[in-house]
């Protein structure tokens, strides 16, 4: 191919001036570098957020007080959850945990912090896919026995009690004491209640008689949400109706009346995230290519250059027979070969921007950098170099010989 036989010649006139064609390629280097980069922190943002929505099941339910009639007392109750909990009436719902949660201070020798404190019973730890750090969530019994046992988040735990093992420790919440049974990993995502490291789990009914003095509603302690496991993810739409006309016949409503409660599907809330970090990876791919067109408007610049100095070679060039395809086809080329080789070290820098973010301790996400952007941004250059290194080339085919090989 005629393409070919010029590439020997780009290679000679790169090696003939390498601190110009390095300045050429940087340009492309950061561009494509800066895409890459982008458009992973977007992907393993992305990554992050379905991995922890993920790992709670797509087949959890969260029923959470508060509807759209603009009250804003609870009448979502214990007996509610009981209520969805019995597994004959309602084989579909496999786990039901109900949580009331309020803030609170917690102290332990002379450390004090306010944190958000989380009343619910042993099933919510199955429901939530909890893993613990050390020691246990509490159990049936414990709950049942109104026992003061906690369990903390890793935040918590790290605040209160620093590089001590906290587990068989006591610890005031308010002005009550509690025996520490577990702490739990760490996990740095964010629950209804806020971030899981942050929380404080203690058994409902001690959280609502003992702490916080919870409401009650027809003679049952009201809670803030309920979680629910559903069976299977195929039986989440049903169940999820299911679970609407029980509350509503429950809580009086009439047909007219909206719910007086919320039901939240993961799936739901799973699409809505893949949604939105779509569109921010495409932002920030966005962002990145701004840097790629400046890198090609550099390519264009430098070629335009590259021309004034080489115009008595395209003058020799000419007179000795070559065609305007031939002098075209030599800049092109010249401009392609820069853009690629560009390209190449941009995606070799993009990969030690990902490993040493991924070394950074603060980092709660991986960037993830996609084949198919490896292929895109390899495209973007190689189409750089072709589109901003045509106008160059057009111009030294113009180049009258004659006054070319005159020129000094």
């Amino acid at each position: 191919m005629r393409a070919l036989r010029y590439f020997s010649v780009a290679v000679d006139s790169i090696v003939a001036h390498k601190m110009r064609a390095v300045l050429t390629m940087l340009g492309i280097i950061i561009g494509v570098a800066a895409v890459l980069s982008t458009m992973g922190i977007g992907s393993g943002a992305a990554a992050s957020i379905t991995e922890s929505i993920e790992s709670s099941g797509t087949n959890l339910l969260t029923v959470s007080a508060g509807g759209g009639g603009g009250s804003s007392a609870s009448t979502l109750t214990i007996a509610d959850a009981t209520a969805l909990a019995n597994s004959k009436a309602f084989p579909d719902l496999a786990l039901v945990a109900p949580q009331y949660s309020e803030s609170a201070t917690l102290t332990q020798s002379g450390e004090e912090g306010t944190y958000q404190v989380v009343g619910t019973t042993a099933t919510y730890a199955d429901v939530t896919s909890l893993d613990m750090a050390s020691g246990a969530f509490f159990t049936t019994e414990q709950v049942e026995n109104n026992e003061r046992v906690v369990t903390l988040g890793w935040n918590v735990a790290s605040d209160l009690f620093g590089s001590a093992e906290p587990v068989g420790q006591t610890v005031r919440i308010n002005t009550n004491l509690f025996e520490v049974i577990g702490v739990l990993e760490e996990v740095g995502t964010v629950s209804r209640s806020g971030s899981i490291d942050d929380l404080v789990y203690v058994p409902i009914e001690v959280a609502q008689g003992l702490l916080f003095n919870a409401d009650r509603y027809r003679g049952s302690y009201t809670v803030s949400t309920i979680s629910i496991q559903v069976a299977s993810s195929e039986r989440i739409d049903a169940a999820e109706l299911q679970i609407e006309q029980v509350l509503r016949l429950r809580h009086g409503l009439g047909a007219d009346d909206e719910n007086d409660f919320t039901i939240s599907n993961q799936a739901d809330i799973l699409e809505m995230a893949s949604e939105v970090s779509g569109t921010l990876t495409v932002l920030l791919g966005g962002i990145g290519a701004i840097s790629l067109l400046v890198g090609g408007i550099g390519i264009m610049n430098i070629m335009l250059v590259s021309v004034t100095e080489r115009t008595r070679e395209i003058g020799l060039r000419k007179a000795v027979g070559a065609h305007n395809s031939d002098i075209l086809l030599q800049f092109l080329v010249e401009a392609l070969l820069l853009t690629t080789m560009g390209g190449l070290v941009g995606i070799g820098l993009s990969y030690g921007v990902a490993f040493i973010a991924g070394a950074i301790p603060a980092m709660t996400f991986n960037i993830v950098i996609e084949p198919w952007t490896l292929t895109l941004a390899m495209g973007v250059s190689a189409a750089s170099g072709l589109l901003f290194g045509l106008y160059p080339a057009m111009r030294a085919t113009q180049l009258d010989p004659i006054e070319a090989l005159r020129y000094e």
